[in-house]
């Protein structure tokens, strides 16, 4: 069983309960149909129902009137979430009106279902961009306790098995955060560790904080940063299993890692790669898929109280599958 057929199954195993905000956008309702048909996930869409409905017969969807359907025009809890929302965002000079408004909007309207526990998390992208996504996300969930930032972790699946767990590699921040200063980087350590053990199922996570020096053998402040990251991320959680700073090379090859950092319980074999600031980050990961031929899944928001992740607005309907598969894996570990 390859990875995405183990997260689909962990994810079969305990349902969660997903909102797919952009119900009406016609990859959104395949997936949909087909994670209802496999029965991956309880699913609430967000639309008009005859809309809905009709565009369902017309695909020839057959599952879609196993999900829950709320119209943000006629939602008997509007008025409940609006208070709520003019509540939680009153310091920021939200009036009623204006949150009677957003109340309608898919997007604020899934994550308000979910911070009242209506729902376990929420995936859009296919026709929003990343931060329509972000923004109601941050307003309404919050960050998870101890996390002040929001990153983008992925799964990179390679054919060298030597490498991460049997060719699985968890990395990040790809997505967000351009300029992590030695806080932030710890959190993004500690988080794409967490994505690491909920969605690609690692029971220990071994984190590499990379940088171009290993254990001093290049002097200058971007190193500095990454050593300060790896003690805050070690102070914050001690069972953590982590080192920096760690060039690539001695993050992954046990000869290379026994030369470069002996002593270390992480070089050569690392499994979580977390890159000093986003560009490394998103060039890196591009490089290793289009040169490397690997596979890349993601991003995955980390961060977030409950899971709210973003699609690419070019995504697949395998994407979205997979992606409620991802965020279902996700909705478990929060709860515990």
């Amino acid at each position: 069983m390859d990875l995405l057929q183990q997260i689909v199954a962990r994810a079969k195993s305990n349902k969660q309960r997903i909102v797919l905000p952009e119900a009406t956008e016609e990859r959104t309702l395949r997936a949909a149909d087909r994670v209802l048909a496999e029965d991956i996930a309880d699913i609430i869409l967000i639309g008009n129902p005859d809309e809905i409905k009709k565009l369902a017969a017309e695909w020839g969807l057959n599952c879609v009137d196993k999900a829950t359907i709320i119209d943000p025009e006629n939602n008997p809890k509007s008025e409940e979430y609006a208070q709520l929302l003019a509540e939680l965002r009153k310091k920021k000079g939200m009036t009623i009106e204006q949150a009677r408004e957003l109340m309608k909007n898919p997007l604020y309207l899934g994550c308000m279902i979910i911070k009242t526990e209506g729902a376990d998390g929420q995936i859009s992208g296919a026709l929003s961009t990343t931060g329509d996504t972000l923004r109601p996300a941050l307003q309404i969930i919050k960050c998870a306790p101890g996390i002040t930032c929001v990153s983008g972790g992925l799964l990179l699946i390679s054919k060298e098995k030597q490498y991460g767990e049997d060719g699985v590699l968890v990395v990040g921040d790809v997505a967000v955060t351009p300029m992590p200063d030695a806080q932030q980087l710890s959190q993004i350590a500690i988080c794409t560790a967490q994505t690491a053990k909920s969605v690609a199922g690692f029971a220990e996570p071994r984190v590499a904080m990379l940088s171009f020096s290993t254990k001093g053998s290049a002097k200058h402040e971007v190193c500095d940063k990454v050593i300060e990251a790896t003690r805050l991320a070690k102070e914050a959680a001690p069972d953590l299993k982590i080192d920096g700073e760690l060039q690539a090379d001695a993050a992954l090859v046990p000869s290379v890692g026994a030369k470069k950092a002996p002593g270390s319980d992480i070089a050569g074999k690392a499994n979580v790669l977390v890159f000093p600031n986003l560009e490394v980050g998103n060039i890196g990961y591009k490089l290793v898929q289009r040169l490397g031929d690997a596979i890349a899944i993601g991003p995955i928001l980390q961060g977030i109280a409950r899971p709210v992740n973003d699609l690419s607005r070019g995504c697949s309907v395998d994407d979205i599958y997979y992606m409620v598969a991802i965020t279902a894996c996700q909705a478990m570990d929060a709860k515990k």
